[in-house]
């Protein structure tokens, strides 16, 4: 192989590495700050709310519009209205709007259901765009043109708040007038279903408890998750509004607003449950959009946070936070790249043990750091059985190293300017009225070739005796194998399933007629 070709792969085999290395010391920095800040702050806030209303009643708060954008969530749809309509708020300030864009039957659910509670005397309306212009924040923007409320809470279809949400949240709004966002904490309702669904509800803790938590609480950048928050309207405008030019105008917004001047808030203990994609691809479907939307806000925000009159701990903190998702082509890059260097590339030979060494610790490091992030984050999360739910931590590190090849895909998207659709998760819900399709599950060919390389390069680095790289490259094996078959189970049992909806559906049509 041309030498030229092997020192420029190793180059970027060590640019990948330090890469990795960064991301991981970067969760050390997060935990830092959680722990330096929670306790203050979180006894602040129950102060500051108790005086809230010791000097307001129920008479003085302000009016509140709750959106509901919706895009075929027959299955959950129902659930969220009648949640939102059961939040504990003066009738006259709480407007709710169902903005539901389905294109299947969804729409007739929903249609219903908004007649039902406005029966009931409820402030709700229905929007049903037809072109999907911009899709969710087209969805938002569309809705907040005609939103009565001078602040806008968001609930995506799988989030079921709790009755005090708006009472717990919207005083800190009141309270602090350079405020644009309250961000509330995602919880779980199927946590337990599966290994998949406590496997992601240990890595969204991490994500709440300790990463939001860091950021709020250090000064630093954060971002609206698109949903169990509420926005003030003026720092919406403020910061051009509403823009579907990326996958997550959730964390555009986010950072065009702070760049104005508008500060977030993550309200720790204000819990939203949410349910979790009990379906691997599903589940990639989703980590798809968040990575190729969060790579597309780095490309279009960066920039002016960079140039921005910022400390330059936020703009660190800005670049680690929005280009994040890199970490999977880095993973997937050295997964790949071991063993040609270790076949043949010579000068690695002669690198001296003790550089091995030092190397080694950085690494190791680096990766238990996303684990002990996780540990502490569900050590100071509030829910019992944390110790026995760590032990799916595994599932978790598997997973985490086999969504590679798609969000490197996402990625690569992203960077070359693809803009790509919005696509929906399908959640369960508590009625089984649909079953969608999915595509046929390419990625996992890839996942599963992969998987057998590094198995290749596992053993050919086991037998030449240099045992550091082995435990990477056993964990990137099991996670794209892992990944890869799961993908072909789900994909099947997701076939079997719509095709039963289908049969239920064709049986229903013939009985009436």
């Amino acid at each position: 192989m041309n030498q030229f070709l092997l020192d420029l792969l190793f180059v970027f085999y060590v640019i990948a590495g330090i890469g990795l290395i960064a991301y991981g010391f970067n969760c050390y920095a997060s935990i830092y700050l959680f722990l330096k800040n929670s306790r203050r702050v979180r006894l602040s806030d129950r102060k500051n709310i108790l005086k809230f209303y010791r000097n307001n009643t129920m008479e003085n708060l302000p009016m509140v519009t709750t959106q509901l954008p919706v895009f075929n969530e027959a299955n959950c749809v129902e659930r969220l209205i009648d949640a939102v309509c059961a939040i504990d708020y003066p009738k006259d300030k709480h407007e709710i709007q169902v903005l539901d864009d389905s294109t299947d039957e969804c729409l007739e659910v929903s249609t219903q259901k908004v007649a039902e509670m406005k029966a009931k005397g409820y402030n709700i309306t229905l929007l049903h765009r037809v072109d999907r212009v911009d899709f969710k924040a087209g969805a938002l923007k569309a809705g907040m043109e005609v939103a009565k409320g001078e602040f806008l809470a968001i609930f995506d279809a799988d989030f079921v708040p709790e009755k005090d949400f708006l009472l717990k949240t919207v005083p800190y709004l009141v309270m602090d007038p350079s405020i644009g966002l309250v961000q509330g904490r995602w919880g779980h309702l199927n946590r337990t279903e599966s290994g998949l669904t406590l496997a992601q509800s240990i890595g969204i803790d991490g994500h709440f408890v300790i990463e939001q938590s860091a950021r709020s609480w250090g000064n630093l950048f954060m971002n609206f998750n698109g949903t169990a928050g509420i926005w003030r309207r003026e720092a919406i405008n403020d910061a051009g509004g509403w823009q579907g030019d990326t996958l997550t105008e959730d964390m555009d917004l986010s950072y065009r607003s702070q760049l104005v001047g508008w500060k977030m808030k993550f309200v720790f203990d204000v819990i939203v449950p949410a349910e979790l994609p009990n379906d691997i691809n599903a589940f990639k479907a989703q980590q798809f959009r968040w990575a190729k939307g969060s790579i597309q806000t780095a490309k279009k925000v960066l920039p002016q946070v960079l140039k921005a009159k910022l400390p330059l701990r936020v703009k660190v903190g800005a670049f680690m936070h929005t280009t994040h998702y890199t970490i999977h082509p880095c993973m997937l890059f050295t997964a790949l790249a071991s063993f040609p260097i270790l076949a043949w590339y010579q000068p690695i030979a002669n690198i001296p043990g003790y550089a091995f060494a030092i190397v080694f610790s950085f690494i190791l490091l680096a990766a238990i750091a996303p684990s002990t992030l996780y540990f502490v984050a569900q050590r100071y999360s509030g829910y019992t059985g944390w110790k026995i739910r760590l032990l799916s931590l595994p599932i978790l590190m598997a997973i985490g190293v086999g969504i590679a090849v798609s969000n490197s895909r996402a990625v690569f998207s992203a960077l070359l300017g693809k803009k790509g659709s919005f696509v929906r998760t399908p959640k369960k819900g508590q009625k089984n009225l649909s079953a969608y399709a999915q595509k046929f599950p390419v990625n996992a060919m890839i996942e599963l070739f992969v998987g057998i390389y590094c198995i290749y390069g596992l053993l050919e680095y086991i037998g030449a005796q240099k045992f550091i790289i082995g435990p990477f490259l056993a964990l990137y094996a099991i996670g794209f194998l892992s990944v890869g078959t799961l993908s072909f189970i789900h994909y099947i049992g997701n076939l079997i399933e719509v095709s039963k909806m289908k049969r239920q559906h064709r049986e229903s049509l013939n009985a009436q007629a």
